[in-house]
């Protein structure tokens, strides 16, 4: 643990000038308890109908359009296209690397340009990415689309999440995240559903199966970006669909909750160097490593896995096969995210979640009964899917100011995804893929789980310093304001473990 007695006095000198708003007044200070929990208790389920399901559609189009090339795969794209193996994964290792590395700024042009900008324009550019997909024909033309799919998509899932984070308390996160999450792999069941109806056009307009899967799907995302101009909402403290009373009340129990999200801040690039010191951003983007190149490897493969089961599945059945284990994972997902929340346990929450899919890769990797193999998708998926969003909500929870949660968020959600050039790169011998389920287990052994276990120790340890006074010559001589612009280094606060 980096002692942090030191604290830079730029820090404190530079409050007055952050653009802070101050406590607004209390709208409800004339009501009983019973009276303002139940107001706040609206004021939350309102936010959830205004902001959570719209964009878990929008992740649901995301995710989509980034793995159904999984889809396109069986269903022909790499005869048509005469691609190797080799030159096959070299479309998925390019979207990664665009993908990954525009992500660390995300967050901050999604502060600047505010949501209902930002998001709605990139949906457009990724939706129009992906309908050229429909109409490449040879490998470079289909390397040029992925590179661009993966460069304007590469503001959604870490901007929403940093988004929601600025609008809900660390307590009720968590499960939003999750919700969001989940539609993640609801895209895997509706991708293959959709993937087998879609793939009965083949030869109309002289268009193969495979090509009508991205024109359709990119036509869709173009669309819904149009109406995101009017569906994404804006910051608390700029959000029209709200009141200025209810405006207050998200404000003031954000602040209640130590935290400063919902307010208008300037960016610095002091917030840059204080989350590249802390402790917390690297080990995140370990454990985060971990369950994200699973991820990939898993929605990516699956349809090629489940085509080599040896059942002597049709195209469309192994397209449908592929829908169950999404779904068990979907539910999984939001069960975690419910009970993360409630309990405050993460940590645990992604250790246990982690041996699922451990076991799952082994049966995979070891047994060659088709059964026990497609038994281990569910439970490779089961053992996936949830520690994203966990990952997420944890590293959200610990991490306190609007800008520097924003750019960890952006380099643990950066990193992981760059870890989507190795899953592109680890599946070939079919049927057996003996190199991709021992390397994505072991991924989930080193890094999801044991990196989750080290996180949970250390976290442990620095809220028993904090408890025992042992952190309180931290803000000795400071003024509340400059106490405040500490974040997560508050003596007072205390880190979900």
């Amino acid at each position: 643990m980096t002692d942090e007695k030191d604290i830079n006095s730029t820090d404190g000198q530079q409050s007055h000038d952050e653009g802070l708003m101050e406590m607004p007044p209390d709208p409800d200070a004339h009501l009983t308890a019973a009276e303002k929990e139940e107001i706040d208790r609206k004021l939350v389920r309102r936010l959830d109908y205004m902001l959570i399901p719209w964009l878990c559609f929008l992740y649901l189009l995301a995710f989509l359009d980034r793995t159904n090339i999984g889809n396109a795969k069986i269903a022909g794209l790499s005869t048509s296209l005469h691609l190797t193996t080799t030159s096959y994964n070299a479309t998925l290792t390019i979207f990664f690397v665009s993908y990954a590395v525009f992500e660390p700024i995300t967050n901050i042009l999604l502060k600047k340009l505010r949501p209902s900008l930002f998001i709605p324009v990139i949906m457009i550019f990724w939706g129009c990415s992906m309908l050229g997909m429909g109409f490449v024909y040879n490998w470079s033309g289909l390397m040029a689309a992925r590179w661009f799919l993966g460069l304007t998509e590469a503001g959604l899932f870490p901007g929403v999440n940093y988004y929601l984070s600025c609008w809900y308390k660390r307590s009720e996160f968590g499960v939003r995240a999750a919700v969001f999450f989940s539609a993640a792999a609801l895209s895997g069941s509706f991708g293959g559903l959709l993937a087998a109806a879609i793939e009965s056009m083949d030869g109309i307009g002289g268009k193969p199966g495979w090509a009508w899967i991205f024109i359709l799907e990119g036509l869709l995302t173009v669309v819904v970006g149009l109406a995101s101009f009017w569906m994404v909402h804006d910051f608390p403290d700029e959000a029209t669909f709200l009141s200025e009373e209810d405006r207050a009340r998200v404000i003031r129990r954000l602040k209640f909750d130590m935290q400063s999200s919902a307010e208008h801040e300037s960016f610095k690039i002091t917030y840059l160097w204080s989350a590249l010191k802390d402790w917390k951003m690297w080990l995140g983007m370990a454990i985060y490593m971990g369950c994200d190149m699973p991820l990939y490897a898993f929605s990516l493969f699956l349809p090629s896995i489940i085509a080599g089961l040896g059942w002597n599945s049709t195209v469309i059945r192994a397209q449908l096969m592929s829908v169950p284990p999404y779904a068990v994972a979907a539910l999984l997902t939001v069960v975690i995210g419910f009970v993360a929340d409630r309990t405050r346990a993460r940590g645990l929450c992604n250790i246990l979640v982690s041996l699922l899919g451990v076991a799952g890769f082994a049966m995979l990797l070891g047994s060659e009964d088709p059964a026990i193999q497609y038994a281990g998708t569910f439970l490779g998926a089961l053992g996936i899917y949830p520690c994203i969003s966990n990952t997420i909500s944890w590293m959200a929870n610990n991490i306190e100011g609007v800008y520097k949660r924003g750019v960890v968020l952006g380099f643990v959600i950066g990193w992981g995804n760059l870890s989507g050039v190795v899953s592109s790169n680890i599946y070939f011998n079919a049927p057996r893929f003996s190199e991709g389920h021992g390397t994505v287990m072991g991924f989930m052994a080193v890094f999801l789980f044991g990196g989750s276990v080290l996180m949970t120790i250390l976290l442990r340890r620095e809220n028993g310093k904090r408890r025992r006074g042992e952190r309180d010559h931290w803000v000795q001589d400071l003024t509340e304001k400059e106490i405040e612009m500490l974040g997560d280094r508050r003596p007072d606060f205390f880190y979900t473990v």
